[in-house]
C-alpha cells in the first residue's frame, strides 16, 4: 500500500487537515502529463509551514502526500458538482485553475484509471480522517475539523477580481455549529490588515460539508487563504516570511477561537 499522507496525533480536539499541500506525482501518471501538469502550479504551497503554530497547540495533523492532479481529496468519490452550474474542477482534473490541459493528448485517464487513483490515493485519506475524528471525539467528547487551503488571489476561471485574503466556509452554517462560526468571525471582526468573507465564494469542499457534523458534536470549517498574504503567486512560489508573520496570529486566532468556544457548543 503506498504511504498518501503523513498523520500526526495530537492531544487537543482538532484536526488539521491539508489536503491539497501534495506536490507528488507517480512515474507513469507523470510521464503521460504536459509541462503544466508536471509544474503541480495549483498546490496549496508551503501550508504546512505557514501552519507551524499547531502542534504547540497540541493539534493533529494530516498531510497529504501527492499532487490534487493525481486525486483531488476534497472532491466527492461520485462525479457531482460541489457548486452546481459554476466551472469547478473534478476528482481527477484534466486541465488546471488557468483551463491549462494537464495531459497529453490521447493520455487523459479512462474510468477505470480514475476509479483506480479513487481507491489507492482517495481513499486512504478518507478513512484516516474518519478514524481520527471518531478517535478525537471518543477522547474529548467533541472533534474540530480545520480544513487547511489556500489559493492565488486571482483565478478568473473561478472568481471575478480579487478573492478576499481570508474565506472561511461551513457550508452556509450547516458544517459547525453558529457558536463557532460566530468565534471565528468575530476573531477575524476584531483584525484589520486583512478582508474577509464567510460562505462567500468558497463554502467549504467536501471535506468540510461531508464531515461537518454539529448534531453529532463533529464539526467543521474550511480556510481558503489568498497565497499572497503570505508567499509569492509565482513559480517559484517563494514562502515569505514577513508575510507569513503577518497573517500566521490571525489564522492562530480564529483556531483559538473555535477551540475556546466548542466545547461548549456541543
Amino acid at each position: 500500500m503506498v504511504e498518501t499522507f503523513s498523520l500526526t496525533t495530537g492531544r487537543a480536539p482538532i484536526l488539521i487537515s491539508f489536503p491539497h499541500v501534495g506536490t507528488e506525482i507517480p512515474g507513469a501518471i507523470a510521464a503521460r502529463m504536459t509541462d503544466a501538469g508536471r509544474a503541480v502550479g495549483d498546490t496549496d504551497w508551503h501550508l504546512p509551514r505557514l501552519y507551524n503554530f499547531v502542534q504547540a497547540l497540541g493539534a493533529s495533523t494530516i498531510v497529504a502526500r501527492f499532487s490534487r492532479y493525481v486525486v483531488d481529496l476534497n472532491r466527492p468519490p461520485e462525479v457531482t458538482s460541489l457548486y452546481p452550474g459554476q466551472d469547478v474542477t473534478s476528482l481527477v482534473s484534466l486541465d488546471t485553475f488557468g483551463k491549462e490541459a494537464i495531459y497529453l493528448a490521447g493520455a487523459t485517464p479512462d474510468a477505470d484509471e480514475v476509479d483506480s487513483r479513487r481507491a489507492n490515493y482517495w481513499l486512504p485519506y478518507h478513512v484516516m480522517l474518519v478514524a481520527e475524528l471518531a478517535r478525537i471525539k471518543r477522547e474529548h467528547g467533541w472533534a474540530l475539523l480545520w480544513d487547511a487551503h489556500s489559493i492565488v488571489s486571482r483565478v478568473p476561471r473561478f472568481f471575478p477580481g480579487k478573492l478576499p485574503d481570508l474565506n472561511v466556509g461551513t457550508a452556509d452554517g450547516k458544517s459547525c455549529s453558529p457558536a463557532i462560526q460566530a468565534a471565528v468571525t468575530d476573531s477575524l471582526r476584531a483584525q484589520g490588515d486583512f478582508d474577509w468573507v464567510v460562505n462567500g465564494r468558497f463554502k467549504g469542499g467536501y471535506i468540510t460539508r461531508h464531515y461537518g457534523r454539529p448534531a453529532q458534536r463533529i464539526h467543521a470549517l474550511q480556510l481558503e487563504i489568498c497565497c499572497s498574504t503570505y508567499m509569492e503567486e509565482a513559480p517559484p512560489w517563494r514562502f515569505d516570511d514577513v508575510r507569513a508573520n503577518s497573517v500566521r496570529p490571525v489564522i492562530r486566532g480564529g483556531v483559538l477561537s473555535a477551540l475556546a468556544v466548542g466545547a461548549k457548543a456541543t
